[in-house]
């Protein structure tokens, strides 16, 4: 979410009596769905419904799943808000703190052709204002479901009389829900046939019924961020939706579409602050990108963004880094303790790799690269991004100072606890005006973050070869691997092939799942490769989570290349000063906005130290594998 709705005396996660980590911002999901309405819509949200205050708002609601939720009937029939324990208060979808947003996309496997559609939230024993248009869905559409929330703990049930209890909801006819494990909902977030979706989306793309949109190239030089990005993330990734629904005057909600806005009489806007609506509506724009986007059935086809594609995308196309659901996230702590099948519960929802362990899902390590990848792009974007509108006016004057409360957010004890894990002063200073607004930012000078080791990798776990191929007229190169990786069955892992390193960035990046006895048996398609030779500095590399378990260089031949992976020691490369020193952007903004900048680029050391000499290929020390 792009901020945390938070209460300031308690800081329960509601029934299960969770203590939950929370923004120390103000409490501002009011006026995020006001200027989110305002820069998508051109609506605003009228304080009749945004006026409650959060103490006297019941945070914890629960959805009621319709009857066959993935068919085009399901998709049209409204879910029902209702408190999750009535004796906390009633929940009203009309009420900016407390709205629940649903979002749908759905893939004809036959062609790979991807359409979102936005189902309705009403309050329970309420019409809508006006009727959902019902879908028409391709034979055989795979339908996936994501849910977002204002307020705190999102519960799905099934019928209005298990309010009162959190589920997994099973069976295709249900909708095949998730909300959490054992007991523990994720918070403001679910979905419903979520990894049955991205499975038939991924076997779309490595068949090349989808090509997944490259990112670009941002203003800043760098790669149009995505939703996995350390630059994008903070402290719950990869939570709620893009979805806005229209509001009357008396309360009834409706779909957001063009007809509706014209058929009702001047409707508000209600929207999810959700990190994907950050990236989609302000980012990206900020920076000269544009996201992924499909046809939306409810809306006649208007082209709009969504969770699924923003993950499909980052997936595709982020570079290492790459940002994945840490287990210390807040949205997958049970009863306040890590907790490895919620996290890979999550991860799944969000066509992200499970891991073995919680060491795969390193807390720390994610902290680091926040502070020594995203902070440096966001101090070197600090000029334009002061000229860029907030996503809250109501907490930063601008997006710059936005984003600089919400890292120092999630660093801070109330977020993810980078200071005490990573045992730091938070680098990150904002100075508030006496409206309590942010109004500037300084980042630290020489900002301890401890030395680690990091090796990438130690040994090639993974066995076996792969063939290369290309095919001059049609400019692509077929990728055949005959791969194992011992002891890892039905494992799930990313093949890559990058330029020069390992790590580098990928030409490649392509997630494959091992059978029974480890096998990766399949085949790859790289598109746009041009001339009538092979490159020469391809390396194939598999990667667990994090780790990097094989690679190797492809010899290349002329149009033909082979590479070997054996289950010996390979090539180390051991970053024993991954410590970076942030140089600060010191900001000062005065009364009448104008800011003078001191700027110096973050510069990162790392030393590198080869244990086999003989060992092929050599791997750039980076902090990215753990």
């Amino acid at each position: 979410m792009l901020t945390k709705p938070r209460d300031p005396v308690t800081a329960l996660e509601g029934p299960s009596s969770k203590k939950r980590r929370f923004s120390p911002l103000l409490l501002i999901g009011i006026s995020i769905p006001v200027i989110l309405a305002l820069i998508a819509g051109g609506v605003f949200l009228s304080t009749q419904f945004a006026s409650h205050a959060a103490q006297e708002d019941n945070p914890d609601c629960s959805l009621v799943i319709p009857n066959n939720p993935l068919t085009a009937q399901g998709l049209a029939t409204p879910y029902q808000l209702a408190a999750t324990d009535p004796k906390q208060g009633a929940c009203h979808e009309a009420n900016a703190n407390q709205s629940a947003f649903v979002q749908a996309a759905i893939i004809d496997p036959a062609t790979g052709k991807i359409s979102i559609y936005a189902p309705l939230v009403v309050d329970q024993g309420t019409k809508p204002a006006v009727q959902p248009v019902v879908p028409n869905l391709p034979r055989n559409a795979v339908v996936g479901i994501w849910f977002g929330y204002n307020a705190n703990n999102l519960t799905l049930v099934k019928s209005h009389r298990a309010r009162n209890h959190h589920f997994n909801i099973r069976g295709g006819a249900s909708g095949n829900c998730v909300n959490g494990t054992g007991g523990s909902v994720f918070g403001q977030f679910a979905y419903c046939n979520a990894p049955a979706f991205f499975q038939v989306a991924n076997a779309a793309i490595k068949a090349g019924k989808i090509t997944v949109p490259a990112l670009g190239t941002a203003n800043d030089g760098k790669d149009c961020p995505t939703s996995r990005d350390f630059f994008v993330v903070d402290m719950d990734q990869s939570d709620n939706v893009q979805t806005q629904y229209l509001v009357t005057a008396n309360g009834q909600t409706a779909q957001f579409s063009a007809a509706n806005k014209a058929k009702l009489n001047n409707p508000n806007v209600i929207s999810n602050p959700s990190d994907n609506a950050l990236l989609t509506r302000f980012l990206d724009p900020a920076l000269g990108c544009k996201s992924w986007q499909a046809p939306d059935l409810t809306d006649n086809n208007t082209l709009v963004s969504a969770l699924p594609l923003d993950e499909l995308q980052a997936a595709a196309h982020q570079a290492a880094p790459v940002a994945l659901i840490p287990a210390g996230d807040p949205m997958v702590l049970n009863n306040g303790k890590l907790d490895i099948g919620k996290t890979n519960a999550y991860r799944a929802g969000v066509d992200q790799p499970t891991v073995r362990n919680l060491r795969d899902a390193d807390t720390a390590t994610y902290c680091t690269n926040l502070i020594n990848v995203g902070m440096p792009r966001l101090q070197a974007n600090m000029q334009a991004f002061q000229n860029q509108p907030s996503p809250d006016p109501g907490a930063a004057n601008n997006l710059f100072t936005f984003l600089a409360s919400r890292l120092a957010s999630s660093l801070s004890a109330d977020g993810i606890n980078c200071v005490g894990l990573l045992k730091i002063q938070n680098p990150i200073t904002l100075t508030t005006g006496a409206d309590g607004v942010v109004t500037a930012a300084t980042f630290a000078n020489n900002t301890p973050v401890p030395t680690a080791t990091t090796t990438t990798p130690t040994t090639n776990v993974v066995k076996g070869s792969a063939t290369v191929k290309l095919y001059t007229q049609s400019h692509s190169t077929v990728l055949v691997m005959k791969l194992n990786y011992p002891n890892n069955a039905r494992k799930q892992v990313t093949v890559t092939v990058s330029p020069d390193s390992c790590t580098g960035k990928p030409v490649l990046s392509q997630k494959e799942t091992t059978d029974r006895q480890g096998n990766i048996n399949a085949f790859a398609l790289i598109r746009n490769v041009q001339g009538n030779t092979l490159p020469t500095n391809w390396f194939l590399a598999i990667t667990d989570g994090n780790q990097i378990v094989g690679c190797g260089a492809i010899t290349a031949n002329g149009a033909t290349g082979t590479v070997t992976l054996t289950a010996n020691q390979a090539t180390t490369t051991t970053n024993n000063n991954v410590a970076v020193t942030p140089t600060v952007a010191a900001t000062t903004t005065t009364n009448n906005g104008n800011t003078q900048t001191t700027t110096t680029t973050p510069t990162v050391t790392a030393t590198t130290t080869t244990n086999d000499a003989t060992a092929t290929p050599t791997v750039v020390a980076t902090t990215t594998n753990q």
